[in-house]
């Protein structure tokens, strides 16, 4: 059974992984051109060949692709095989209208497995793990590639899905998992459910891969104390394969990505210009690797920033931050741009759970923004003084974060809908107000 940890890969000069993205990306849009309808018309109108592109250096001559391209396209416009050589589709969650459909060769499949088994060897994993997963199966990206990484890396594979905590937690304890793959919202609802039950000292955890929705350090942190595990980020969309894309190292000072089947840009949102490595932007990913459904320069919306210090892992691919928010579920509340996650460390450092929600309202002369928060058990039985003096002090903590001010609405512990997939965090009612 392979390591998946392939340090002639993972560990190449940035010479030996910029001649790999060249041959590839070079490979990659002749393939694009000859058999996607859509780019090849695009790259005919601005003039370009495939025989024009000939170095990552050439990238930014290739035109952007974006979520609403792929609604456009469905269901087949940017299929780039034969349907006969498709294996599998997954598809995104939570889209309005015609969603996005991703296919797989059988090919892709293994390229994904392999990323997803780097990932796990990175958060301590090997085949004597028990690697328990509870991300959703089905059209979702989560259960399929942690599950098939598992499967690569030779793990006993759990496939638990999300849902019924009591059988979670018994197979935790019965069957000793070792690695937890899920979201960070249900990371956060099964430590609750864990500690609630006394099981904490029954379970051999180790460590955690936690994807699929936006979490802090603070986040983080909370749910290693509560299970007594490292606390591993993973990113992926569906887009381009699904998790594994990058993730965290023992250092856990960002992600890095498999450059060997992922060229990443980060751009100016607003322009598209490129910015150099250390900028803040928005990520770019240029898939190199993929048969069925490979996407050129498609924009995440996810802000970040890539780095290239040496990192002591020994790993020598690119890092990326965790997402520092999303230029498309931003809130501009009074003019000022308000992400979910600045919210989450101000009620974390003030030791408030991570469940809550933020709902903006609009009235006839402007945006409102109201946070519920939930009461810790220490504010059971607190005076209407207590509770309103706690409220001011939550209230001026996050007027210090977001620079305008937010209403906080003290809820019943437990009153917010814990999440089994990703957590519903933003309620905008701004669209609703007639007046």
């Amino acid at each position: 059974m392979a390591n998946y940890f392939q340090p002639e890969i993972e560990c190449a000069s940035a010479e030996e992984i910029r001649a790999m993205q060249d041959e590839r990306l070079v490979k990659q849009v002749k393939h694009v051109y000859d058999n996607v309808k859509m780019y090849r018309d695009r790259m005919d109108e601005m003039g370009i060949k495939p025989e024009d592109i000939k170095s990552v250096d050439d990238l930014k001559k290739l035109p952007f692709t974006t979520k609403d391209d792929l609604r456009e396209q469905y269901p087949y416009g940017l299929l780039a095989v034969p349907k006969e050589d498709v294996v599998r589709i997954h598809s995104t969650s939570g889209t309005t209208g015609r969603r996005v459909v991703a296919f797989y060769t059988q090919h892709d499949i293994d390229l994904w497995d392999e990323c997803c088994a780097r990932a796990l060897v990175a958060a301590g994993g090997s085949k004597e793990d028990v690697v328990h997963v509870c991300y959703g199966y089905g059209l979702f990206t989560g259960g399929a590639g942690l599950n098939g990484g598992s499967h690569k890396l030779g793990s006993m594979t759990l496939p638990m899905s999300s849902g019924n905590t009591e059988r979670q937690i018994q197979f935790m304890a019965d069957l000793g998992s070792t690695i937890l793959c899920c979201t960070p919202s249900y990371a956060a609802f099964l430590a609750e459910a864990i500690e609630e039950r006394g099981m904490a000292d029954k379970l051999k955890l180790k460590s955690g891969i936690f994807g699929a929705e936006a979490w802090t350090e603070e986040m983080r942190h909370d749910i290693e104390d509560k299970l007594g595990i490292k606390a591993f980020d993973i990113y992926g969309l569906t887009e381009i394969s699904g998790p594994g894309v990058s993730f965290e190292c023992e250092e856990q000072t960002g992600m890095h990505i498999n450059e060997d089947h992922f060229i990443a840009e980060i751009i100016d949102p607003n322009t598209g210009e490129v910015l150099p490595d250390g900028e803040k932007g928005e990520l770019v990913f240029t898939s190199i690797t993929k048969e069925a459904f490979p996407l050129l320069r498609y924009r995440t919306r996810d802000i970040c920033i890539l780095n290239r210090k040496k990192c002591s892992c020994g790993r020598t691919h690119v890092k990326m931050t965790k997402p520092l928010g999303r230029s498309d579920d931003m809130l501009i509340v009074k003019g000022v741009n308000v992400f979910p996650s600045q919210i989450e460390t101000v009620l974390l450092n003030k030791g408030y759970t991570p469940n809550y929600q933020i709902i903006a309202t609009r009235s006839k002369h402007s945006d409102n923004l109201e946070v519920l928060v939930e009461k810790t058990p220490d504010m059971a039985n607190c005076s209407d003084e207590v509770l309103a003096a706690k409220n001011r002090q939550l209230v001026s903590a996050l007027k210090g974060m977001l620079g305008i001010l937010a209403e906080v609405r003290f809820v019943d512990a437990k009153s917010i809908e814990r999440s089994e997939g990703k957590a519903v965090r933003v309620i905008d009612k701004r669209n609703l107000y007639k007046g």
